[in-house]
């Protein structure tokens, strides 16, 4: 299988308001490094998995809206609690869309398995990969 990986990064304010989370409980700020792969079994006729420069559009412009953002104040996450796990979910959701829609290239059936992963730290990261 073919990949391409596009790496971009988000700022964001939250809290995780439950016992297991210790201290980040209280409101605090992450800046997550975000990889996304894109999948495909085949190239195109030009030599491409996916396009590059079309993928990091893509994730920039997924990441925009949360960018520099406290997520505890948005009301798509209202009652949600925002961990790492759960905003890749989230992003690899507005990518699939975005997909779906063709922003890739094509109707995006080229593009079998996508994995977005977000890199808290040096020492931890979570992602969320699946078939398209």
């Amino acid at each position: 299988m073919f990949a391409v990986e596009v790496r971009d990064h988000v700022m964001i304010a939250h809290s995780l308001p439950r016992p297991v989370f210790g201290p980040a409980q209280g409101l605090h700020g992450a800046t997550f490094v975000v990889d996304t792969a894109f999948f495909t079994e085949d190239l195109d006729d030009n030599g491409l998995a996916v396009d590059i420069g079309l993928a990091i559009d893509v994730l920039k412009e997924v990441l925009a809206p949360l960018n520099y953002q406290n997520l505890d104040t948005l009301e798509i996450f209202a009652g949600r609690v925002t961990t790492t796990e759960f905003l890749a979910k989230y992003i690899f959701d507005r990518i699939a869309e975005a997909i779906g829609k063709g922003r890739l290239g094509g109707d995006g059936g080229r593009i079998r398995k996508l994995r977005v992963m977000l890199h808290e730290s040096h020492m931890a990261r979570g992602w969320y990969e699946a078939a398209l």
